[in-house]
């Protein structure tokens, strides 16, 4: 089976609801639309409801950062590619780029650490092994697209001379 580098299967329209004063979509918004798109990155993952019902396991997310590129209004249709950058026995991280459907350009990112736990203990767990070796393949096809200039990013001021107000 051909795994697609970055997936892209998720698509949505933004709904007038999610428009805020300032005539494009709401921030709290963009998280909903991105757990949309986790949720189809968990299917194609094959961490399915089935799968998580079968071994009483779900994922909780660790970390997770957005970046707002481009406004996006009401009525846009949006589409999602997914990348996953890096997995361990119970973690995995990943990265979310949302495109204006019919115009091209990037309107957000939202990168993601997610957690494997155990609904019995709320603690980590392990993953099955065909998660982990599903993982590995999704990571060895996304493994070959260009460094993701998105992921890493940390938020702050650079130091300047002091300035007075």
């Amino acid at each position: 089976m051909s795994i697609p580098a970055p997936l892209d299967q998720f698509s949505a329209t933004v709904k007038p609801e999610w428009i805020d004063h300032n005539g494009h979509m709401n921030m709290g918004y963009y998280m909903v639309v991105f757990d949309f798109a986790t949720d189809e990155f968990m299917e194609f993952v094959h961490l399915t409801r089935a799968h998580r019902k079968k071994f009483n396991v779900t994922t909780f997310s660790l970390e997770g950062h957005i970046t707002y590129n481009r406004e996006i209004g009401a009525g846009a249709p949006m589409r999602f590619t997914t990348q996953l950058l890096d997995f361990d026995a119970k973690r995995f991280h990943y990265i979310h780029h949302m495109y204006h459907a019919t115009e091209g350009y990037l309107a957000a990112t939202n990168e993601l650490m997610s957690l494997h736990v155990s609904e019995e203990t709320r603690r980590s767990a392990p993953m099955e092994p065909d998660i982990l070796e599903r993982l590995a393949a999704i990571k060895q096809a996304h493994g070959a697209l260009p460094e993701n200039p998105y992921t890493g990013r940390i938020i702050g001021l650079k130091s300047r001379a002091t300035t007075k107000i």
